[in-house]
C-alpha cells in the first residue's frame, strides 16, 4: 500500500529520553521553499504551548535521492524518539516509486504528491482536479488562487499555509485527499506514480491537527473539572 501501513511496527524509544507530550516529527524535503514554507507555516500556526508539546523539525533542500539517508541521519542524532517523514513531489523523479517503497521498508513515512504539492493546496479550495503534469497543476492552482485572493501565487510565499487556511478549509481538504486516495486504490492503482491526482500529505497534516485538537479538548476538560 502506498500510504502509511496499518501493521507497521512502532519505532523503539531510546532509553533515557523523553519525547514531547504530543510527539516529535522530523520532516525532510527536497525543496528549498514551497514545501518548507508550507510546513514551517503549519508549525508557526500552533500556539506556543502546543509547540512545546509537539516538536516539528523541517529540513530542506536535500537531494531527492538522499532524502532517506538524511532522515535516518537526523534521527540518529536526535535525543528523542521521532516520527520520520520525507516530503517530495512526483515531477520528473525517475525513482519515485522505489524511494517510497524503500522508505516504507525503513519505517519512514512519506508525504508524496502527484504531480506536485499544488494538488494538495488545491484541496484546500474544495477539489483535486485531474491534471497531466506539474506545470499544468501549478497553472490550474495559480488561476484558482488568484480568483480567491486577487493576487498571483508565488511558490516561495512564506505565508502560504496561513493563506490557504484563510481562503480554504483544511479539514475538508483532508477528506478530499483521503477520498481521492481511496478511489485510486479501489480502481486498482497502487503505485504512487499511477495515482494522479493524489497526495498523502493529508495523513501528516491530519495526524498533527488531530493531536492538537485532542490536546485542546483535554485542557478544556481539565479546566471544567476544577469548577
Amino acid at each position: 500500500m502506498a500510504g502509511r501501513k496499518a501493521n507497521r511496527k512502532p519505532h523503539s524509544r531510546q532509553i533515557g529520553t523523553r519525547a514531547p507530550l504530543l510527539g516529535h516529527y522530523i520532516i525532510v524535503t527536497d525543496t528549498e521553499k514551497t514545501e518548507y514554507n508550507y510546513l514551517t507555516g503549519l508549525k508557526s500556526s500552533l500556539s506556543s504551548d502546543l509547540q512545546r508539546k509537539l516538536k516539528i523539525n523541517v529540513i530542506r533542500n536535500i537531494s531527492t535521492n538522499h532524502l532517506l539517508d538524511e532522515a535516518l541521519r537526523v534521527k540518529s542524532e536526535s535525543p528523542q524518539f521521532a516520527d520520520l517523514w520525507i516530503v517530495f513531489d512526483r515531477d520528473e523523479v525517475k525513482e519515485y516509486d522505489r524511494i517510497i517503497e524503500e522508505a516504507d521498508r525503513k519505517g519512514i513515512h512519506v508525504g508524496w504528491s502527484n504531480p506536485c504539492i499544488e494538488i494538495w493546496f488545491h484541496a484546500y479550495l474544495g477539489k483535486m482536479p485531474t491534471t497531466m503534469d506539474s506545470v499544468c497543476c501549478c497553472k490550474n492552482f495559480s488561476n484558482s488562487f488568484q480568483k480567491e485572493t486577487g493576487y498571483f501565487y508565488d511558490k516561495s510565499d512564506f505565508k502560504i499555509y496561513e493563506t490557504l487556511c484563510k481562503i480554504g478549509n483544511e479539514s475538508n481538504a483532508v477528506e478530499i485527499a483521503n477520498r481521492r486516495y481511496n478511489e485510486h486504490l479501489n480502481n486498482g492503482k497502487c503505485k504512487p506514480s499511477d495515482m494522479n491526482p493524489c497526495t498523502t500529505l493529508h495523513e501528516l497534516i491530519g495526524e498533527i491537527k488531530c493531536k492538537c485538537r485532542q490536546s485542546d479538548e483535554t485542557f478544556v476538560g481539565q479546566l471544567g473539572s476544577r469548577d
